[in-house]
């Protein structure tokens, strides 16, 4: 009879939080991806979301919120209601990067979202144009040496964790490249190839099929060890001067700030359900990502880890937005 009596006693105390938490989802949930479709920050999001999806039984929708590097679709969600039916595919650039470069980020990424978990970390690739006399790292230091301020290199933007990772070389072998900013990575690697510039930092989503297919050469990856899928491109930290280089981009998983803890608990063990199944893995490693793993505490400290080595990049390097 006890369970009778908690039901009615319930019944007359309105419904809490954790049976709201238990019901959820209740209907279909909004994933912003800070990104117009197509790009890798996109492919992961639409395979996370269509896996998490099925596991909670809910339809996942798409919100492609595009422009500013990021920083549009994170705003958006901020915005939102924190009720679990929005969720954020956030990456380093809007969520930890943007706010250190841009006095015009309103949002705070620590205060105004949650951290879910980590789905994906992927390094950075620096290719060269056709022709360019220098096939890796030391080849190119030297011939930047050899022309001060004349090799060119592109990025997807100011502030980006591309832009981050080749300032962290210069400064490092004290040399000058001019930075070209881009809007993504498919400008960049048609130009990189037509050889309207001498460099272009990649994601491996869009370096490695390039490599693997002889049209673009790999300079060097910004992770600790290489990569499987372009095993011959050595890292940065082989290179002497750049010795102990290790810079990733990553993407995780956010929600506005006060969603219930039970939903956000909820959410980060599917989430951590859906990055174990073999076929997420495989796809994720195809595309040159390692995918993501731990806890939703670990994923906190992660960020807070990256922030601070961002940080210091952004000041010593003195990176502004325009």
């Amino acid at each position: 009879h006890w369970l009778a009596l908690a039901a009615a006693t319930l019944a007359a105390t309105g419904t809490p939080a954790w049976t709201q938490a238990q019901n959820f989802p209740a209907k279909p949930i909004t994933l912003i991806v800070p990104f117009s479709a197509g790009g890798n920050v996109d492919t992961t999001a639409r395979l996370i979301g269509q896996k998490l999806g099925e596991r909670l039984h809910q339809s996942i929708v798409v919100d492609n919120v595009p422009g500013a590097g990021g920083v549009l679709g994170v705003s958006k969600a901020v915005k939102a209601p924190a009720d679990g039916y929005t969720l954020l595919m956030g990456f380093d650039g809007p969520i930890s990067i943007a706010q250190l470069v841009n006095s015009a980020v309103k949002y705070d990424a620590e205060k105004d979202l949650t951290p879910v978990g980590l789905t994906t970390i992927a390094p950075v690739v620096a290719v060269a144009r056709p022709g360019l006399p220098a096939h890796n790292l030391n080849e190119l230091i030297a011939l930047a040496r050899s022309k001060p301020g004349s090799l060119t290199y592109a990025t997807s933007g100011v502030g980006t964790m591309l832009h981050l990772a080749m300032e962290m070389l210069q400064e490092r072998a004290k040399i000058k490249l001019v930075h070209v900013p881009y809007r993504g990575g498919a400008q960049i690697t048609s130009d990189v190839m037509g050889g309207q510039v001498d460099v272009g930092m990649l994601t491996t989503v869009s370096a490695v099929p390039m490599i693997q297919q002889k049209k673009l050469e790999g300079l060097g990856v910004t992770s600790a060890k290489r990569i499987d899928a372009i095993h011959n491109v050595p890292t940065f930290g082989e290179t002497a001067e750049l010795k102990g280089f290790d810079l990733n981009t990553w993407t995780g998983l956010f929600v506005p700030a006060k969603t219930p803890q039970a939903v956000v608990t909820r959410l980060a063990a599917e989430l951590d359900a859906v990055l174990k199944m073999p076929d997420v893995r495989k796809r994720l490693e195809d595309g040159g990502a390692t995918p993501g793993s731990g806890t939703q505490a670990s994923f906190v400290q992660f960020l807070k880890k990256e922030k601070a080595g961002y940080a210091q990049i952004v000041k010593s390097a003195n990176i502004q937005a325009e």
